[in-house]
């Protein structure tokens, strides 16, 4: 066992969990080499009547991401065999897109960055506190279980219609002039956001609180790249967009007048 790994486990051992059934038995993947840490995730998330499978390099874990139905992957970036940016890839390439928890060593920025553009939705830093960690997964669950509006109200439409654009939010798809637009998480996440309060401007900050569930500061430029793809995928002219305006000064907001 490592140092830093003991000392976590000793720092871990003095924290008291509220324990909080959030489904019942949601399905979670752990793919990570270190057994310490992946003993040590699995007893707290089947504290919480969560049922845990596990592989312990990239290639495994992959294949079973790829079998199987999880409601949530817990993913180490550094991974024997293929790390954990190429599985993430992969699995965002191939349309999957069950939510994704990246846990890494790593401090460097560009990894965090990187994690989040290839449709990770949070990313957590060992050594972490075991609070935090439930924490984060209790509201990535949640997150995946309200896909209306991201502000805690609630809405009884279960689509929603602008001109040549439908947004489903039932099966999370998206038609444009009645084809299907394949959108990541994110940015469904992002769509339906917007387009649920017509008008109304979110600043970045907002933005990445309400859809990725925390203020990851100075991380405002992926707000930025997931809304050009937005705009890419959704809008008939980039350069004058007709459903995501920009708020000169604050931020973006769904345009009203549709």
């Amino acid at each position: 066992m490592s140092f830093i790994t003991h000392i976590w486990w000793r720092f871990c051992d003095t924290i008291v969990i509220e324990l909080h059934v959030i489904g019942d038995m949601e399905k979670i993947l752990i793919i990570e080499d270190d057994l310490d840490i992946v003993s040590l995730l699995e007893i707290h998330l089947q504290d919480l009547s969560f049922q845990v499978s596990k592989a312990y390099d990239g290639l495994s874990g992959l294949e079973m991401a790829r079998n199987q139905d999880f409601d949530l992957v817990i993913l180490d970036l550094t991974l024997p065999g293929i790390d954990g940016l190429e599985v993430c890839r992969r699995l965002r390439s191939e349309r999957r897109y069950t939510p994704i928890m990246m846990l890494t060593a790593r401090t460097e920025e560009i990894d965090k960055i990187l994690g989040l553009e290839m449709g990770a939705d949070d990313y957590l830093t060992k050594p972490f506190s075991v609070r935090e960690f439930v924490a984060r997964v209790k509201a990535i669950l949640r997150r995946t279980r309200i896909i209306q509006n991201k502000d805690g109200s609630t809405t009884s439409q279960k689509q929603l219609n602008f001109q040549d654009l439908c947004i489903d939010l039932d099966k999370r798809a998206v038609l444009v002039k009645d084809k299907r637009v394949e959108l990541s998480p994110k940015e469904f996440d992002l769509l339906s956001l917007l387009a649920a309060h017509p008008g109304k401007s979110f600043n970045r900050g907002s933005l990445l609180n309400l859809v990725w569930g925390y203020d990851f500061e100075g991380y405002e430029h992926t707000v930025n790249s997931h809304i050009n793809r937005l705009r890419r995928k959704i809008e008939p002219d980039m350069g004058q967009p007709t459903y995501i305006l920009t708020t000169w000064g604050v931020g973006y907001r769904f345009n009203e007048n549709l």
